[in-house]
Formats: structure tokens, C-alpha cells, sequence
């Protein structure tokens, strides 16, 4: 018996393989120098994102600690009129009471003034307001002929600061039935 080769013979298989070789190897090499130049650049893309990542992060904790360490700059901008006034009473040791109530006065309506423009904001409910426990703390509780729990007096003003309470208005409240 014979031996068959199944393959078939062809002249030209020995001199086509190191062609094929060649030309896969070329293809190779140029698709690798692609990838490595597309990785370059995707890297170098990368370093600048991160580190503009880092330069906005550190820009932000920059203006955040400034904002805490400047935070009440406006507020004792206001007030400082009111040292003013206070320090000119107190150099007029020869000041009459008129003029010292009428410096009092002044001195209240800046103090005022400068509160307002940072938003603080008095609270101060009339009798017979409706007791509100977010803003009013009840200091006692008396037995009055108005409806219960409301407002019978203030005896010390509270504060709201942009819709925050800064201190409670204490009041006197009237009992429940």
C-alpha cells in the first residue's frame, strides 16, 4: 500500500509561507507601534486629567478654608460703627444724660442697622400670638383670659439668623385648659 499524502502538493506552499510570515510580522509590528502611540496618548490624557483633578480639589479646600477664616468679615465690618459710637460716648466724660441717651439711641439704631444687613432678624411675638416652640421657649406658665397657649409677655427678644434660630424668644405662655 501507497502512502496518500491528504494534502494536496503545491509548488508554490514553500516559497508562500515566508511571505505570509513576513507580510503577518509587518502587520504585527505596525499594529503594535499603533497601540503603544494610542496608549502614550491615553496616558498622557489621563496624568493631565488627574492631576487638574488635583488642582480643582486643592482650589476648592483653598476657597472652603478661606470662607471658614473669613466667614464673619461682613459681620464685624458692621459692627465696627458701633465701637465707634460706643468708644466717643465713653471719651465724653462731661456728656449730659440727654446726650448720652441720645448717643444710647444712635448707637441702637446702627447696632440695629448692622444686624439686619447679616440677617439676623428679631424675634419678638405680641401677646396673644400663638406659642411656637421652634422659635418661643416657655419661661413659666400663668392663668390668663386668653385662649391657652399663647403669648401672655416676652421677657427676652430672640434671634433668627437666614430662618435659623440663633437664640429663642423666652416667654410667658398662657395655660392649657
Amino acid at each position: 500500500m501507497t502512502n496518500i499524502d491528504p494534502t494536496p502538493a503545491s509548488p508554490e506552499t514553500p516559497d508562500a509561507a515566508p511571505a505570509q510570515d513576513h507580510a503577518f510580522s509587518f502587520n504585527t509590528e505596525a499594529r503594535l507601534q499603533e497601540l503603544e502611540a494610542k496608549h502614550a496618548e491615553v496616558a498622557d490624557a489621563y496624568l493631565r486629567a488627574k492631576a487638574e483633578s488635583e488642582n480643582t480639589r486643592r482650589r476648592a479646600e483653598d476657597e472652603i478654608a478661606k470662607a471658614r477664616k473669613y466667614a464673619v468679615e461682613g459681620f464685624a465690618d458692621s459692627l465696627l460703627p458701633v465701637k465707634d459710637s460706643l468708644e466717643a460716648a465713653i471719651a465724653l466724660p462731661d456728656a449730659s444724660p440727654e446726650q448720652m441717651l441720645e448717643g444710647v439711641h444712635a448707637t441702637l439704631r446702627q447696632l440695629v442697622s448692622a444686624l439686619e444687613r447679616n440677617k439676623v432678624v428679631e424675634i419678638n411675638p405680641a401677646a396673644g400670638a400663638k406659642f411656637d416652640p421652634h422659635q418661643h421657649q416657655a419661661i413659666s406658665v400663668v392663668p390668663a383670659a386668653q385662649e391657652p397657649n399663647t403669648v401672655v409677655a416676652v421677657l427676652q427678644k430672640g434671634y433668627l439668623i437666614a430662618d435659623r434660630v440663633l437664640r429663642p424668644a423666652l416667654v410667658t405662655v398662657t395655660a392649657s385648659s
